[in-house]
């Protein structure tokens, strides 16, 4: 028999993929365009990162070695959408140079990595934060880390399943430990939260219109109506 809890997200994701459809979760061209899409989409939206790596790559910049090589002005230069570039610039510069050194510029050899390990690797990186490396392990490396950002707490906490203001390792293992480890749904799971978050569940939310605001009985979002 599944846990309450597995049961419970399980539900939920049910309602969102049903309402939403399958979101085709990371958008790049190539696993390289998802690790700097990650550092650029780091506390703006996604329309503001993709028009930086757009960008990157007009300039035929969106190559490890270039950008390792590179300088940080340079860089800047044409990652002026993603705001905070002169940081974001460096934390690219900087990755890249991991990416080449340490792993050959390849996702495989990334990915071959130990998973605890790797997190730990790239968590030592100036500027790349636990949401951000994440990102990298589940949607560059294929590693079934579930990512979590501020709509994942907002959600979970108005359904009662996390307290207000949890913790990014506290929700996140509400996920790792009641669902099976995933890649493909911790993707599209991560994708639906996000969609759900910035359409219905915002900080003032639209209840009426949330696919997932009463699943059964007793697991009712704090909005939804009696």
């Amino acid at each position: 028999m599944m846990a309450p809890l597995a049961g419970d997200l399980s539900l939920i994701y049910g309602a969102l993929s049903t309402a939403f459809g399958h979101q085709h979760w990371w958008p790049a061209k190539t696993p390289f365009e998802t690790m700097v899409g990650a550092i650029l989409t780091q506390n703006i939206s996604w329309t503001n990162a993709a028009r930086a790596v757009a960008s990157l790559e007009d300039a035929g910049m969106l190559d490890p070695h270039l950008l390792a090589a590179a300088d940080a002005g340079d860089i800047a230069r044409l990652i002026v959408p993603s705001r905070f570039y002169n940081q974001k610039a460096e934390r690219i510069r900087t990755f890249a140079g991991v990416y080449v050194g340490e792993f050959r510029a390849d996702p495989a050899v990334m990915a071959a990595m130990e998973t605890d390990a790797l997190r730990e690797r790239l968590l030592a990186l100036r500027g790349l934060g636990k949401e951000t490396v994440d990102t990298i392990l589940l949607y560059a490396c294929r590693k079934p880390v579930f990512v979590v950002d501020a709509y994942t707490r907002r959600i979970f906490s108005r359904y009662g399943l996390l307290p207000e203001g949890a913790s990014y390792d506290r929700t996140q293992r509400l996920f790792a430990d009641n669902l099976a480890p995933d890649v493909e749904l911790f993707n599209d799971y991560h994708a639906q939260i996000v969609r759900l978050g910035k359409t219905v569940c915002k900080k003032s939310p639209l209840c009426d219109r949330c696919p997932v605001r009463v699943i059964h009985g007793s697991l009712r979002c704090a909005g939804a109506p009696e």
